[in-house]
């Protein structure tokens, strides 16, 4: 896995040098003076509650420095299952989910600051199970302890060697976390400024329940509290976003009908089952929801026949999609090129490529070959590293950002918060699988306020597990 980060996100020790995190305020006897060492921190052990979470420095710091600088010093590495319960089954076009059987993995380092990550596991889209994510993440944890007097990119290098590629993309992402997380807590740094500090807050999913068993998904799109990222806004932004799932045109009715009344005025809908069934659905919400603006995700449910069907009788209904997500399958590039030809040139709509974009190689040939105008980006699906290089490309060629998740709790899905918030450079936001579960094990972490994430100065994630509770 190349190192190479670009300047553009990525702030370096020379503009933000790096700070002795004690004591907190400098005064004329006791003055704050650069950090020669950045390993040389007083003994860092982890909170125990939210409010015990420390405050870092108010300022932004650069991870590539850090991985030529930092030296690792593993005292502690292990993974183990993360079972939690959902509030109903999480169904897609291309899988269903009746319970969540990620892995936490724990990092502890030599001056006692620990790390949090997690390995989500969603079939069909992740290659891992849990029994195998487990299996790696003790391999790679073994390295860890190993590691010692290396640099972080050294050790981040091996990491990429260990679980290479797509295969094992997954779990090479949450002990990425871990590792970066540990090595933020020990400099005393929020995460969100460790990628850049651009933004400290942005809003998010919110789910809800439907009548049957099925989910419904309030997505609200991204509105982002920072003047940074004003020229990213588009007016879709500016309006709460409520997601249905595949279900009965007058469940859809009702709830389209239920949500107007709360002031949402943009719905994403998830399609691919059934072309038939998706048109009615889509009929009877805009009957009930005349003024609603409209995302498709299909989830590779399609074919590029399927797909422009929908666009046409979309059309018919004086319906404009701002977005439509992953139409066709992952492999039919031709499909997708199709689509997206189509779409933008007939009807000015946006095609979005998920499942189609999980390696570099894919995004440079969706560069290429102009097959989609948005790319979604899951650390998950090429780990943190990759997922930076892929932000990276993508900035370069103009190609809109959108970053979303797996079925993860908020060890995980604040991680990519942080990451979001730290770049400052997304357009769409779909980070609210936390809210699927029936239970939170995370405590501390971001400050939530419906659908918006605060990000605190509280070094690192800012949260952690009850890791004696875990099985």
């Amino acid at each position: 896995m190349s190192l190479s980060f670009h300047s553009s996100f990525i702030k370096t020790a020379t503009q933000y040098p790096l700070q002795h995190p004690f004591p907190k305020t400098p005064t004329s006897q006791n003055p704050i003076k650069p950090l020669q060492n950045p390993n040389s921190v007083l003994r860092c052990t982890h909170q125990t509650t939210a409010a015990a979470a420390a405050a870092a420095p108010t300022m932004s710091f650069g991870l590539k420095s850090l991985t030529e600088t930092f030296v690792i010093d593993v005292e502690k590495a292990e993974g183990r299952p993360l079972n939690v319960p959902l509030t109903a089954p999480f169904t897609i076009a291309s899988s269903r989910l009746d319970s969540v059987g990620n892995v936490a993995i724990r990092v502890e380092l030599s001056n006692g600051c620990a790390g949090w990550g997690e390995t989500p596991i969603l079939p069909s889209v992740t290659a891992e199970d849990q029994i195998t994510a487990l299996e790696k993440v003790g391999e790679a944890c073994v390295a860890l302890r190993r590691a010692r007097g290396r640099t972080l990119g050294s050790v981040l290098g091996e990491l990429g060697v260990i679980l290479p590629g797509h295969e094992f993309a997954s779990v090479r992402a949450g002990v990425e976390m871990a590792l970066i997380d540990a090595v933020a807590n020990s400099i005393d740094v929020p995460l969100w400024r460790l990628f850049g500090g651009a933004l400290d807050s942005l809003t998010t999913d919110i789910t809800v329940q439907s009548f049957s068993y099925l989910l419904h998904e309030i997505l609200f799109s991204t509105v982002l509290n920072s003047y940074h990222c004003l020229e990213e806004l588009i007016c879709l932004s500016c309006l709460p976003t409520v997601q249905i799932p595949i279900v009965s045109p007058a469940e859809a009715a009702e709830l389209a009908a239920k949500y107007r009344k709360q002031g949402f005025g943009t719905l994403k809908l998830k399609v691919g089952k059934d072309l038939r069934a998706d048109i009615e659905v889509l009929k009877a919400i805009r009957v009930a929801h005349p003024d609603c603006l409209f995302i498709l995700d299909a989830n590779e449910g399609y074919t590029a026949k399927e797909a422009i069907e929908v666009l046409d009788k979309l059309h018919e209904m004086g319906v404009t999609p701002v977005l439509f997500e992953q139409p066709v399958q992952r492999d039919d590039w031709e499909g997708l090129h199709h689509v997206s030809h189509v779409a933008k040139n007939k009807y000015g709509i946006s095609v979005a490529a998920d499942e189609s974009c999980r390696s570099l190689l894919d995004v440079q040939k969706i560069i290429r070959e102009n097959l989609a105008d948005v790319i979604n980006i899951k650390i998950a699906k090429v780990g943190v590293l990759g997922a930076l290089e892929m932000i990276e490309l993508a900035k370069s060629a103009g190609i809109t950002l959108m970053i979303g998740g797996m079925v993860e709790t908020r060890i995980a899905m604040g991680f990519a918060g942080h990451l979001a918030a730290g770049l400052g450079c997304f357009r769409f936001i779909d980070l609210d699988t936390p809210l699927l579960l029936a239970e939170d094990p995370v405590i501390g972490g971001y400050e939530a306020s419906g659908a918006i994430y605060k990000f605190t100065n509280a070094r690192g994630h800012g949260g952690f597990l009850h890791w004696d509770s875990i099985a």
